[in-house]
């Protein structure tokens, strides 16, 4: 099992924490075929035939980390209110997975959004999530009078004992 990355998301929508543990490469195309997505210069250099990108030219080849929460948050919303629609509000978004990895999703009563990217072949971790939630955010976060209750302007949670905390939780599970 490898884990990708994790994510928290408050009730407005920031990400209030983010960790990287592993950045999945992605193959290169064996065909020569052109790619709809734009690559890096390094993986450009080293094709024989350039590709051109016509208007994605402008696009960042590698996302930043805001970005990548934004899209992170963007798809588990949209996920989220599609199964909401499809099954009643009984039913919940828990995973989906894709060629390259697999989203897990937690959300508390409080609407504390907890997400997990891991390889393809991890079994369902919302148990795990639901663990990080209870043992390491609440005990150290929440618990904590010196972090703040709302987290504004993208204040995110800076509380070491929860980092190392989690830190060793993850490289438990591996």
């Amino acid at each position: 099992m490898v884990v990708y990355s994790f994510y928290i998301f408050d009730r407005h929508t920031e990400c209030i924490y983010s960790r990287l543990w592993a950045r999945q490469d992605r193959p290169a195309s064996l065909s020569g075929a052109k790619s709809a997505r734009p690559t890096s210069d390094s993986s450009a250099a080293s094709n024989a035939a350039p590709v051109d990108l016509g208007p994605a030219r402008a696009r960042p080849a590698k996302l930043s980390a805001q970005d990548d929460a934004k899209l992170i948050f963007g798809t588990i919303f949209s996920l989220r209110n599609m199964v909401r629609k499809l099954g009643g509000q009984d039913d919940s978004f828990i995973s989906y997975r894709t060629g390259q990895y697999k989203l897990h999703y937690y959300e508390t009563p409080t609407n504390i959004k907890f997400v997990m990217l891991t390889d393809t072949q991890t079994l369902n971790m919302r148990n795990v999530l639901y663990q990080i939630y209870v043992n390491l955010y609440v005990e150290f976060v929440v618990k904590n009078p010196l972090a703040p209750v709302e987290h504004h302007g993208g204040e995110g949670v800076a509380n070491e004992l929860f980092e190392l905390s989690l830190d060793q939780f993850v490289r438990g599970l591996l």
